[in-house]
């Protein structure tokens, strides 16, 4: 999630990005950033002495946005579009891995895109600008299926009165914009409070996971990263809501951990080789200087694990506490 949008030759820094560069210091060899967005930490990885950035992202925008200032890299910058989750395709034998989560601002700040509550556009969302799209989610899913949405990715406790209020509406006129949306949601919560995130903040975050499916990308994501790292690489994720960040420390927890028993007495019993070494296992967050230039950096979460040599392997995507929707079929 960047800090800011600029289609000029100087994307603004993400947030997390001095942290984050100091977790994985010192940054050599080859890089690959998963969400590439406006740039800002290809920027900062290459700034920082990495050879090489592989740059990944299902939003042609981003490389259209990029033109101005790609060409100073030369071919120190890769670009990929495509989604993260194949990223063991793109490249191998990698240093290190970057994920920065969410939607970026780039995308926020376009009303056409449909993605923020406060400007008013087509009710779209699609990252990758294909497929179906918000409006087609809204106005065809069952009532279950849209109320367990809210509730599974957007932790909406009044899942099930928006999701009713959606299905009366969409029976007089479909629903098509973001503001129209944006008005449903607010009539069925009450007001805000001086503080408090807007009423339609969970709904629109639930349906955007959805359209683009963004916690399977997730889940697929972290078991490509542990196919593409080369032993000693790092991977560093960056999260922006509780759902993102549980699976990453789960993955991350798994991969690293070994098996306890319940007898302290008998030797510990190891499972399988660990696949990551974790050395921080809290979460690094944004400092007061962040907060102040990015106030959109207030809820994100920084984990950092290194590879070992241990072969890739699986894991079940319900051990990590990935949510699933029945009934979701876009």
């Amino acid at each position: 999630m960047s800090a800011a949008t600029d289609t000029g030759s100087a994307p603004h820094t993400p947030v997390l990005l001095r942290p984050l560069l100091a977790a994985v210091a010192p940054v050599t060899g080859r890089w690959l950033d998963g969400t590439f967005g406006a740039g800002g930490y290809t920027r900062g990885l290459l700034d920082a002495g990495a050879d090489q950035v592989v740059a990944v992202d299902r939003d042609p925008l981003a490389f259209e946005m990029a033109q101005p200032w790609a060409g100073d890299y030369g071919d120190k910058i890769v670009m990929q579009r495509g989604v993260f989750s194949r990223m063991d395709e793109y490249a191998r034998d990698l240093d290190g891995i970057v994920l920065d989560l969410g939607v970026s601002s780039m995308q926020l700040d376009l009303a056409e895109r449909g993605f923020s509550f406060m400007r008013d556009g087509p009710l779209d969302m699609r990252m990758s600008q294909d497929g179906p799209s918000a409006a087609d989610l809204v106005n065809d899913a069952e009532e279950e299926t849209l109320a367990n949405i809210l509730f599974q990715y957007g932790e909406e406790r009044a899942s099930r009165r928006i999701a009713k209020a959606i299905v009366r509406a969409r029976q007089d006129a479909p629903i098509t914009t973001t503001l129209a949306l944006a008005g449903l949601v607010e009539g069925c919560l009450p007001r805000s409070k001086p503080g408090q995130s807007h009423p339609a903040t969970r709904s629109f975050q639930a349906l955007r996971i959805a359209v683009n499916n963004e916690y399977g990308e997730l889940f697929e994501g972290l078991m490509a990263a542990e196919r593409a790292l080369k032993p000693g690489g790092q991977l560093a994720v960056v999260t922006f809501h509780s759902v993102e960040d549980r699976m990453v420390k789960r993955f991350l927890t798994a991969r690293a951990g070994t098996g306890g028993n319940a007898n302290r007495y008998a030797p510990e019993i190891q499972v399988e080789a660990p696949r990551f070494r974790v050395e921080k296992r809290k979460a690094i967050g944004p400092d007061a200087q962040e907060l102040e230039e990015n106030p959109r950096s207030r809820s994100a979460k920084l984990r950092v694990a290194v590879r070992t040599d241990a072969p890739s392997g699986s894991v079940d995507a319900k051990s990590i506490g990935m949510p699933m929707v029945k009934g979701l079929s876009i």
